[in-house]
């Protein structure tokens, strides 16, 4: 509730009050709020001190507004240390999020040039052209494209995609997994983008490119995906 005679301004307490109702459930990710006049006379307080206190909020990227439609709750953001190499997967469930896949496409092609330099095999070579959103909590996250060289993995089906391909690789094929090389870039959203990471064109991106090794040396898999820059973040500790 909102205490007038507080020594709390009034637009702090309106602002703790929409952060404890999103904190509790109440307001879910992706729901809209109440508009300023609904505030306003829900709490017998002016629509400038609700403007205020939601401004702040928006500020604070808890809230995101859209034109002519209102104010919505925003979506956490997945934080992602850059100092350990985990999946998809690994990621989601260490965050108590449930992990998941819309598989888009699975075929065999063979390799042109560019993907045959990144999977250090011939050009032509037989690979696996992957198509997946990666979801969290139901919630699209990346768009992920995944080329794999046929030989590595014959027997991968569809529905090993399902769930997580490290621990296909290393159970099931018995491959050791050595490291990754990443690169990030920032990007905007295309049309494709758009559709299936339920976000505007031209939406801010995080595009990343890996190329993750074997033991031996061999190249497993060449991943390129496109995160939701709203949704997704990177950390690395850095020390002198």
């Amino acid at each position: 509730m909102i205490d007038k005679q507080s020594p709390i301004p009034i637009y702090f307490q309106i602002e703790e009050l929409i952060k404890k109702q999103i904190a509790d459930g109440i307001l879910k990710p992706g729901e809209a709020l109440p508009s300023e006049r609904e505030f306003a006379d829900m709490y017998g307080i002016s629509r400038m001190t609700v403007r205020q206190g939601i401004n702040n909020l928006v500020q604070q990227k808890k809230l995101y507004r859209e034109k002519g439609r209102g104010t919505f709750v925003s979506w956490p953001k997945i934080e992602q240390p850059l100092s350990k190499m985990t999946s998809f997967t690994e990621d989601m469930k260490s965050r108590n999020m449930e992990p998941g896949s819309k598989l888009l496409s699975f075929k065999t092609a063979k390799a042109d040039e560019p993907i045959a330099k990144v999977l250090a095999v011939e050009e032509g070579t037989p690979i696996y052209a992957i198509k997946r959103v990666r979801l969290a909590d139901e919630l699209p996250i990346a768009l992920e494209r995944t080329y794999i060289a046929c030989e590595l993995a014959p027997h991968l089906t569809a529905d090993t995609l399902n769930h997580s391909l490290y621990s296909y690789f290393e159970r099931t094929c018995g491959y050791s997994i050595s490291d990754a090389e990443q690169t990030i870039a920032a990007v905007l959203a295309d049309e494709e983008d758009a559709r299936w990471l339920t976000v505007p064109v031209g939406s801010p991106l995080l595009a990343i490119r890996r190329q993750t090794r074997l033991e031996d040396n061999r190249v497993l898999e060449a991943v390129y995906s496109h995160y939701r820059g709203d949704r997704y973040h990177f950390v690395t500790k850095m020390v002198r």
